[in-house]
């Protein structure tokens, strides 16, 4: 009889433990994801060309593309660019994949080809269409694209992000209003992105500039927009 009543006394001893230990019902809360816009007046517009050169060896390919590159970089000065306003976006040397003729005969083409990407900022918006257009006409680049920017880019996206938790908020408070219980504790914010959105070159626009036109209609957009989200989650409190 001892040495039973003492295995029960040891089975609900390990027992207790295990009933302390048992989890308690999660907390009900309101989980909500916001999303907000904000809009900014560009600064600065960036014009994108490429200087391209081929050559039979990667030595040949990279003067070549060196002294092309000076030579541009010569011109674009000279229309008034600060040297400081224009940067290597991307330099890459790689070899050329051959070419096929229509009699099916490989055709002889430089083995190896050279690009230096440029990147020139201009901060006068309303002649970029104009310093695009003489800067493509010097010949030695061909034109990848005219993209707009600000120097205050944090600006956009805290603003954005602001505006993200207001929507969540409000969101929340109409789920709540509906249930019939309010807002207790903010638990929880999961940033999400911050981004702008950056207008793409009209086809055309590239199309103009491959021709070496003097000027090229770029309208700067009146302002770029920047999108946030955000997620939060609250407690869920009693009636209001």
């Amino acid at each position: 009889m001892r040495l039973a009543a003492v295995a029960a006394l040891a089975t609900l001893s390990l027992a207790a433990p295990a009933l302390a230990q048992t989890p308690t019902p999660r907390e009900p809360t309101i989980s909500v994801m916001g999303t907000g816009e904000a809009e900014l007046k560009p600064d600065f517009a960036r014009i994108h060309v490429t200087v391209a050169t081929q050559a039979d060896t990667v030595a040949q390919a990279t003067s070549a593309n060196n002294n092309a590159t000076e030579r541009v970089l010569a011109r674009i000065q000279g229309l008034g660019i600060k040297r400081e306003d224009i940067r290597t976006a991307n330099f890459q040397v790689f070899q050329t994949p051959q070419q096929v003729g229509p009699d099916g005969k490989e055709m002889k083409t430089p083995k190896f080809s050279a690009n230096h990407q440029l990147r020139i900022t201009t901060r006068d918006l309303d002649g970029v269409g104009r310093l695009a257009g003489e800067i493509l006409a010097s010949g030695d680049m061909t034109f990848q694209a005219v993209t707009f920017g600000l120097d205050r880019q944090e600006e956009g996206g805290d603003k954005a992000r602001e505006a993200a938790v207001r929507d969540a908020r409000r969101q929340a408070e109409v789920y709540a209003a509906a249930a019939g219980v309010s807002l207790g504790r903010l638990l929880e914010i999961r940033d999400g992105s911050a981004q702008p959105f950056e207008p793409q070159p009209d086809m055309r626009m590239s199309m103009a500039m491959a021709k070496g036109a003097e000027s090229v209609p770029i309208v700067p957009p009146a302002t770029i927009r920047y999108t946030a989200n955000v997620q939060l989650v609250w407690e869920m409190a009693g009636k209001p």
